[in-house]
């Protein structure tokens, strides 16, 4: 049989991050190029700027959900250009840039940027951080939408962060620390999808310096919690890849 899909409240069905707009703020093309090839494949929309002031127009124009904005650009640098963007709201802001000192890294922060990537970089972790930023600023946010989500025997009440497992006649709870809760409830959003470990971390440990490594030991104790109350093997780990919260089949 087919691994359950989750029931859902409508809260956790609607995911606005799956055709998320993203302002991609890149004077080189072929950079630009491959971070666009690399969103677009995720299923996001992308527009590109060249310089600072034509990426605050279309900011302004085209109300993207996420800006990513390198730091050395033509016409406005990206240190102004997240200063306006940050007098103007919350647009989340994933900085790119060469610089890799750890005070720059503290001047985005510090400065509103929601997360910040240094050059040369991989593409795909680009996307993941991007998806996972996405997730954290645009789920869940209709007024109307209940917070619990059911998968399988799991509960999840985003609420209150409770989950239970539950059967016929009986209801476990589990005692999960917050990252514990993080890592389940971003799996059972998806039962089936295997999630890498960086996905994970950026998803579910966005602040911290932490090692991919970590990610093993979250959902080693995770999994144990779950193996407690009957759910064995859950999370299941693929070899390689990383991890999804239930097999298909």
């Amino acid at each position: 049989m087919p691994a359950p899909a989750p029931t859902l409240a409508p809260a956790a069905q609607w995911d606005r991050s799956l055709d998320a707009l993203v302002l991609i703020v890149e004077d080189e093309a072929e950079i630009t190029d491959i971070i666009a090839a690399y969103l677009e494949r995720e299923g996001l929309r992308t527009l590109r700027a060249i310089d600072g002031p034509a990426a605050l127009d279309l900011h302004r124009s085209a109300r993207p959900d996420l800006v990513l904005l390198d730091v050395q650009l033509p016409g406005l640098d990206g240190w102004s250009v997240l200063s306006q963007l940050r007098q103007r709201g919350d647009t989340p802001v994933i900085m790119l840039t060469a610089l890799d000192q750890d005070l720059d890294k503290l001047t985005a922060l510090r400065m509103g940027a929601d997360d910040y990537v240094v050059k040369p970089f991989n593409p795909a972790e680009v996307a993941a951080r991007v998806r996972a930023v996405l997730r954290r600023t645009l789920r869940g946010t209709r007024p109307d939408a209940a917070p619990v989500l059911r998968v399988g025997p799991l509960v999840i009440d985003l609420a209150t962060h409770a989950v239970h497992v539950e059967g016929d006649g009986y209801s476990h709870e589990l005692l999960l620390t917050l990252t514990e809760f993080k890592l389940l409830h971003c799996m059972a959003l998806a039962p089936t999808r295997i999630f890498s470990r960086s996905e994970l971390m950026h998803e579910c440990l966005p602040e911290s310096e932490a090692l991919e490594r970590t990610v093993d030991s979250h959902v080693s104790k995770l999994r144990r919690k779950l193996d407690d109350v009957g759910m064995g093997h859950v999370p299941a780990s693929v070899r390689g890849v990383g991890y999804r919260l239930m097999a298909d089949r």
